[in-house]
């Protein structure tokens, strides 16, 4: 007898102790674990670059709260090395992950090269300034795909604080990351804001990031240089698609 299919409630459960809220001196929003280090105990936390590069150019303390389990974490500039990929919007920050209480294993990533059909429903996770504390489910559907820029536009929201959040869908009994929430293209075509879609990155900057590097020593010491200038605080996501930064 073939198993069920896991549904989006037990996803959401899945996925959520995964997933942390990401703090600056100059805002918030969304993480969501995606790697360990092979033979030492740093690990790599997803998000979008435009929730940290800011506190990464003024070498400003990152706070990790671990909501399922109540455990915080303040990273400082020393303590980790950050990952930008400005032109997808995507980001990472390894670190030692000490006490924040992670599940064993890692979510599974969609393949590289790999992309989602239009018409396809996907979920997304974040953390929305409406309400800092809850961690949020939204639901759309692929409405197209930017390959060039290794984006989705998507028939969903997606509210300030959920940027960095994990997207998602169910294949059958597993749950499949293959993408992180940056931003909302709101609709002004009539002068007024009405309705728009959601931007979706994919995942490709995530593969084996954290197993790359021996220790976090080695890490720091590649990790991305800060911008020549310094980054706007609220500044719009670099694309070819005009948006606002969630």
């Amino acid at each position: 007898m073939p198993e069920k299919e896991i549904s989006w409630y037990e996803a959401v459960d899945v996925i959520g102790r995964h997933v942390v809220r990401i703090s600056t001196p100059r805002g918030s929003g969304t993480g969501f674990l995606v790697s360990y280090g092979k033979t030492n105990p740093t690990c790599a936390v997803a998000t979008a670059a435009h929730v940290i590069d800011h506190a990464h150019y003024w070498e400003e303390p990152i706070r990790l709260d671990h909501v399922s389990s109540g455990q915080s974490l303040l990273i400082r500039h020393v303590d980790r090395a950050i990952f930008l990929d400005s032109r997808r919007d995507t980001a990472a920050v390894l670190f030692d992950r000490k006490n924040l209480p992670f599940p064993t294993d890692t979510l599974g990533l969609a393949p590289e090269g790999k992309f989602l059909r239009v018409g396809n429903e996907i979920g997304w996770l974040g953390f929305p300034a409406i309400s800092v504390l809850n961690l949020c489910f939204f639901r759309g559907s692929v409405s197209a795909l930017l390959q060039d820029q290794d984006a989705y536009l998507v028939d969903g929201v997606a509210i300030n604080g959920v940027s960095g959040g994990p997207a998602f869908f169910v294949d059958g009994t597993a749950v499949v990351i293959m993408g992180v929430v940056s931003a909302y293209v709101p609709n002004r075509v009539t002068g007024e804001t009405l309705p728009g879609l959601g931007i979706i990155r994919s995942v490709k900057q995530f593969h084996e990031l954290a197993p790359t590097f021996a220790s976090l020593h080695e890490a720091k010491s590649q990790e991305t240089p800060p911008t020549a200038s310094p980054p706007s605080v609220g500044a719009e996501p670099k694309s070819d698609v005009p948006m606002r930064g969630a």
